[in-house]
């Protein structure tokens, strides 16, 4: 009995690594701050409700296939495999601006797979992964909702949802670039039009998740109460379709609360915030990103908010600290998985290509933030 729950504790902390963490870090930090009344007001609850209502609503459109429907319309307008995989980069890049990294990547790669499976090109499966991988990350810079740390950060900042994506554009603009520019060295193999079935939900059902993304629209814009769009979300998906309260990443929402604590409890330390705040001072893009790089770029987000004001530098370095390493950014994870359960064999040339892509992608975006 204790081996088999030592096991299960075992995947869970395989599978849920920085949940884990972020739990660990919080019961240690309680040693230091005991519990209190005060704890509740260390979690941003803005956040939580923005985050849980956008998987949500995200999650229904999946299920009912929107995404997957506009991926093959526009597919079968490619006739080579460039022209294929630029279909399959772009999706990924553009979409995640709304629907989150996370989400594209879900979506995308294994369709994208499917793709270069039927058109017998599946030599370009682990190429194609990586600059999806990339280009979600990289896409999603762009908007407070394209991934945790921007809604986290624009909730935090009070920063204007124009200022966030004026901020962002030039990063987003020089990587769609270097997306393109890499895409466009594999040379055009003619193909027949790539037909790849996709059938579209109820239209009722898309109309109601239409409906759920235009109130998180009018949340993540202050007009209507975070919390009160996340009780609406819920309480209309509990009496229609729980299918995509299924769906949210809870253990995400975990990960953001345990280190809410975390932060709240070394804040209230005297030693430690005037410390790390002489650390972050003037490097706050650089620290940033080397923090990423070792804990992901959502934990770094709310780790160094709690110790810094300058939102701009702190946005930046977060967003190009989601690349590097594999766990710079969690997302990224899903493109490994998802190549490496299909192509066993190709674990380590994903590995190859994904560090390469990554590392210049870093560079590249590294001197722009220089010169800026």
């Amino acid at each position: 009995m204790f081996r088999g729950f030592a096991a299960s504790c075992w995947q869970l902390a395989r599978r849920e690594a920085v949940l884990c963490i972020a739990v660990a870090l919080a019961a240690l930090s309680a040693v230091a701050v005991p519990p209190s009344a005060a704890y509740l007001g260390y979690l941003d609850w803005d956040t939580l409700a923005q985050l849980f209502s956008l998987m949500a609503v995200m999650k229904g459109f999946q299920q009912e296939g929107l995404f997957l429907w506009l991926g093959s319309r526009l597919l079968r307008r490619c006739a080579s495999t460039r022209s294929v995989a630029l279909a399959l980069v772009a999706l990924p890049f553009f979409s995640s601006m709304a629907i989150t990294n996370d989400v594209s990547l879900i979506t995308f790669v294994p369709f994208g797979l499917t793709v270069l499976r039927m058109a017998g090109q599946e030599h370009l499966a682990v190429p194609v992964a990586v600059l999806q991988t990339a280009a979600a990350n990289l896409g999603s810079m762009l908007t407070p909702m394209g991934n945790p740390q921007n809604l986290y950060l624009y909730a935090r900042s009070g920063m204007g949802f124009w200022g966030l994506c004026g901020l962002m554009l030039p990063y987003v603009a020089v990587s769609g670039a270097c997306l393109a520019v890499l895409v466009l060295l594999h040379p055009p193999i003619p193909l027949a039009g790539v037909a790849v079935p996709a059938r579209l939900g109820s239209r009722r059902a898309l109309c109601r998740h239409g409906a759920g993304f235009g109130l998180c629209l009018l949340g993540l814009f202050g007009v209507v109460p975070p919390p009160v769009v996340a009780a609406v979300v819920a309480g209309v998906l509990l009496a229609v379709d729980r299918r995509p309260l299924a769906g949210v990443d809870y253990p995400l929402l975990g990960t953001f609360a345990g280190f809410f604590i975390f932060i709240g409890n070394l804040s209230a330390v005297p030693a430690f915030r005037q410390l790390l705040a002489a650390v972050l001072e003037g490097r706050e893009a650089l620290v940033a990103v080397a923090a990423s790089q070792v804990i992901s770029n959502v934990p770094a987000a709310l780790l160094l908010s709690g110790f810094t004001s300058r939102w701009d530098a702190l946005l930046v370095g977060c967003n190009l600290g989601g690349l590097g390493t594999l766990i710079a950014s969690m997302a990224s994870l899903i493109s490994y998985k998802l190549v490496v359960q299909a192509y066993p064999a190709r674990r380590g040339a994903y590995l190859r290509w994904f560090t390469l892509c990554n590392l210049g992608l870093l560079g590249v975006l590294g001197l722009l933030a220089a010169l800026l």
